[in-house]
């Protein structure tokens, strides 16, 4: 049975630029990184605290997403975090532009969005 997500793949379109905000900027360690020389791609595998993972890929010509957010499969990529506000301020300290700071009407939670370089909407949710 199913117990938890394991990791969550994302394809980007600059690999450096998106190595750099997803290990550098959002400070997720790396726990692998290969190129795959057959495929001409790199997979770099990204670690969050509660274990969950990140997957980061490289494809040549891979078509940019079709809209933001509402194009059917993946919508986005929503973290936990202890302080919403606390955690916009970090990421604006970063230059990364943040969305207004909101709050879910089912759960009372503080929740805001961002994007990655390729404009993947990125959420933070404060865990209550």
């Amino acid at each position: 049975m199913l117990q938890a997500i394991h990791h969550v793949a994302v394809i980007c379109s600059d690999y450096p630029r998106s190595k750099h905000f997803y290990h550098q900027l959002l400070g997720l360690p790396i726990l692998a990184e290969h190129y795959r020389a057959e495929r001409q791609s790199y997979k770099l595998d990204l670690q969050l605290p509660d274990g969950s993972q990140l997957e980061l890929f490289s494809f040549e010509g891979a078509p940019p997403r079709p809209s933001r957010p509402e194009a059917q499969g993946l919508r986005h990529l929503c973290f936990a975090v202890a302080d919403v506000a606390a955690t916009v301020g970090w990421l604006n300290s970063l230059g990364i532009a943040t969305e207004a700071v909101r709050i879910d009407p089912y759960t009372g939670a503080a929740f805001t969005f961002f994007t990655d370089p390729d404009g993947q909407p990125l959420e933070i949710y404060q865990r209550n």
